[in-house]
C-alpha cells in the first residue's frame, strides 16, 4: 500500500477536527498519558506521539499505530489538561475509514462491518438466530406494557460460551418475578465498537435502527448484559434525542438484593478476584455493586486484583480491538489472568462479553484450564439462588 498524505486530500488538522477531535491542541507532552497506557506493560507504544502528530497535522492514517488504543479511558482520567486521546484516535480512525486505508492488522474491521451492515451483528450470523439462546428456558417476545426490555448483546446471543450468560441472566429475571423480554430478531448490535473502530455512518445506522425498533416496541427501560451496550444506549444514544432508562446487570441485580427480591439460598466456596470491565469502571464509575453482590454470597471470598477500580488494567478488547489479532506475548488479558493466579483466585470473575472472551483465550495460551474458571457475575448467582 502506498504511503497515504493528507494533505492531498485537505488540511490535516482542520481534517482531524471535522472527524471529532477537538482537544489535541492542549496537549503539552508531559506524557503521563504513555506512563498510564496499559500498552507500555507489553511493547513500546506512544500515544503522547500521536496526539502530537495530529495537533501538527503530521498523523499518518496507515500507520498501525492509530488502531492500537483500546479506549480503555485511563489517559483522559489522567491527563492534567484535558486532552481526550480516545477522541483524538478515533477521529484519526475515522479519517483512514472513510478513504479506505486498513493496514493488515486491521483488515477484519471491513469484514465485521459487512456483517453488521447485512445482519445487524459483528459475526455475520443469521439475524433470525439472534434469540435462539432462548430456546432452552421460557423468555417472552417484549411486548408494550413489560417493564424491562432484556439486552444480551451480540456476544451472548450468538457466541457458544457467552449464550450461558445470557441464559443465566434471564433465570434470574424469571426467578425475581422481573417483568422482561427480547426483541431477538429486531435487534441490532448497539454500535459502540465499530463507532471507536471509526465507522461513524455505520454506528449511526445501527443506533436509528435500534431506536426505532425501541420506540415500535415500546420500550422504556432496559437491562444491559455488556458494558458496551450500557454505555451506548446511556450516553450516546441521547445524541439521537432519546433517553430510555438503562441499567446494567449489575446494578439491576444489586437493587434485588437490596429490595428482598432476589434470595441467596447456596453457597460459593470460592476464592474470587473481581475485574472491573474499563467500559463499566472507568467509564460509568459502576464499582461498588457488583462488589456488593458477590460480598453477598455466602461461602465467597473476595479478592481484589493488583490495579483494581480505576486502576484496572485493561483486557484489550475495547475500541475494536476485541475484532483484531494480538499476539499473545502483547496480550493484556494474559497479565491480568496471572495476576488472578498470584493473588490465589480459583475464579476470576467479571461482568463484561468481551474481558471474558480474551480471558477464556488467554486461559488456554497459559495452560491455567486447571487452575482458573472464568465466570461471569450472573453465573454465579444464578448458581446459588
Amino acid at each position: 500500500m502506498e504511503s497515504v498524505n493528507l494533505s492531498e486530500y485537505k488540511e490535516i488538522v482542520e481534517a482531524i477536527k471535522e472527524s471529532g477531535a477537538k482537544t489535541q491542541r492542549y496537549c503539552f507532552q508531559c506524557g503521563l498519558c504513555d506512563t498510564t497506557c496499559p500498552w507500555n506493560r507489553v511493547r513500546d507504544f506512544s500515544i503522547r506521539r500521536i496526539v502530537r502528530q495530529a495537533s501538527f497535522g503530521l498523523a499518518e492514517i496507515e500507520n498501525e499505530e492509530i488502531w492500537r488504543c483500546t479506549t480503555c479511558g485511563k489517559c483522559p482520567q489522567r491527563c492534567p489538561r484535558g486532552v481526550n486521546q480516545i477522541e483524538v484516535g478515533v477521529g484519526l480512525r475515522r479519517l483512514a475509514t472513510q478513504y479506505g486505508v486498513f493496514p493488515n492488522p486491521v483488515k477484519p474491521i471491513k469484514t465485521i462491518a459487512a456483517g453488521l451492515v447485512a445482519q445487524g451483528n459483528p459475526f455475520g450470523e443469521d439475524r433470525t438466530k439472534r434469540a435462539n439462546w432462548t430456546q432452552e428456558i421460557d423468555v417472552p417476545p417484549f411486548e408494550e406494557g413489560i417493564e424491562y426490555l432484556y439486552f444480551p448483546c451480540c456476544y451472548p446471543s450468538y457466541d457458544k460460551r457467552l449464550k450461558r450468560v445470557a441464559m443465566a441472566t434471564a433465570k434470574i429475571l424469571s426467578a425475581t418475578e422481573t417483568q422482561f423480554g427480547v426483541i431477538g430478531e429486531g435487534e441490532n448490535c448497539c454500535g459502540e465498537s465499530i463507532r471507536k473502530a471509526g465507522d461513524e455512518e455505520l454506528f449511526r445506522r445501527l443506533a436509528k435502527e435500534n431506536i426505532k425498533n425501541f420506540i415500535d416496541a415500546g420500550v422504556k427501560k432496559i437491562i444491559a448484559t455488556s458494558p458496551h451496550c450500557y454505555h451506548t444506549f446511556k450516553n450516546e444514544y441521547p445524541e439521537f434525542r432519546v433517553n430510555f432508562e438503562i441499567l446494567h446487570v449489575t446494578q439491576y441485580l444489586f437493587g434485588l438484593l437490596e429490595e428482598g427480591k432476589l434470595k441467596i439460598k447456596g453457597q460459593y466456596n470460592r476464592r474470587v478476584a473481581y475485574h472491573d470491565p474499563c467500559y463499566l469502571g472507568r467509564h460509568n464509575d459502576i464499582y461498588e455493586e457488583p462488589r456488593e453482590v458477590l460480598k453477598r454470597i455466602p461461602g465467597l471470598t473476595l479478592l481484589e486484583l493488583p490495579d483494581f477500580r480505576e486502576d484496572s488494567l485493561c483486557c484489550g478488547g475495547g475500541g475494536g480491538r476485541i475484532w483484531m489479532e494480538t499476539p499473545k506475548e502483547e496480550r493484556f488479558s494474559n497479565l491480568r489472568l496471572q495476576q488472578a493466579v498470584e493473588v490465589g483466585a480459583e475464579v476470576l470473575v467479571t461482568a463484561c462479553p468481551y474481558c471474558i472472551t480474551n480471558f477464556e483465550d488467554g486461559r488456554v495460551v497459559l495452560n491455567l484450564e486447571d487452575k482458573l474458571q472464568i465466570k461471569d457475575i450472573t453465573e454465579i448467582v444464578e448458581e446459588v439462588m
